[in-house]
């Protein structure tokens, strides 16, 4: 092979590596979705991406990894906690906004929750996802927070968020999946407010 059809083949290798890495991942994530992290086998992730187990051990170590990067991914996207929500003087009623909608009955919830959901059974799986959210969403949001405290108040709004989601959605609590969107909107929003604004007096701490 010449130095210019060595060169000319080169991009499309790594063309070929990347797609073949974001399909294993999206196949990991539609898995780990699915049948949570010990339910999920990397032999099925695999066959889902349309390559071999050793090719995703080669990409990513492990599956212990492969579900770091998943979550991660999952991450990367949010839908609550994007740059100009968190800019909102009205943050609370934007959380109490966007979490009623995502949470009407009948549609799906969204995938990295349902990662989480499943996957939290196994302790692995749940030292892995709580470093991701302790590295992600939480810290995200809690330096978007002013005032003392602001971990922990991420994490509060965090586990609301979560519980919610799991009241309405999973088990359809009747109270919440048969609600009127705009009164959940109304009960929720001072109580996520209360926790972004934090208490003014209290100083950064």
């Amino acid at each position: 092979m010449t130095r210019n059809e060595l060169k000319a083949a080169t991009p499309a290798r790594r063309r070929n590596a990347a797609a073949t890495r974001e399909a294993i991942l999206a196949s990991a994530r539609q898995a780990f979705a699915r049948a949570g992290y010990d339910g999920a086998g990397v032999r099925e992730i695999a066959a889902g991406a349309g390559v071999t187990a050793m090719l995703v051990n080669r990409y990513f170590g492990s599956k212990e990894q492969l579900f770091a990067e998943v979550i991660a991914a999952t991450m990367a996207a949010p839908t609550i906690l994007t740059a100009e929500n968190l800019k909102s003087p009205k943050l609370g009623e934007t959380i109490a906004a966007i979490l009623v909608d995502i949470t009407k009955s009948g549609d799906t919830p969204l995938e990295g929750f349902l990662i989480m959901l499943h996957s939290a059974s196994s302790q692995r799986a749940a030292e892995i996802g709580r470093e991701q959210i302790e590295n992600g969403h939480q810290k995200v949001l809690a330096a978007a927070l002013r005032g003392a405290l602001a971990p922990q108040r991420a994490a509060l709004v965090l586990s609301l968020v979560a519980g919610f989601q799991v009241m309405r959605q999973m088990v359809g609590l009747s109270a919440l999946a048969e609600a009127d969107p705009a009164d959940l909107v109304k009960i929720l929003a001072p109580i996520f407010q209360q926790l972004v604004a934090g208490d003014p007096e209290a100083g950064d701490g």
